[in-house]
């Protein structure tokens, strides 16, 4: 399966991952490579717990106000 993450750096240094389908499924690490096998381990997790993914990501757009 393949999912869409948003990556941020929050005010500490870590950086944050947000799983866009699967509401609440999120981590942080302090390199990419971590992340990136700390968010895998989440999503498998979620998936354990709801075999149901119920939202269907259309994308991101920025915008500027």
């Amino acid at each position: 399966m393949d999912f869409n993450v948003i990556i941020e750096k929050g005010e500490d240094g870590y950086l944050i991952s947000e799983v866009v389908e699967l509401p609440g499924c999120h981590t942080q690490a302090k390199t990419l490579d971590e992340l990136l096998k700390r968010t895998r381990e989440a999503i498998s997790l979620y998936l354990d717990g709801d075999k149901n993914v119920a939202r269907n990501f259309i994308g991101l757009q920025r915008i500027q106000v």
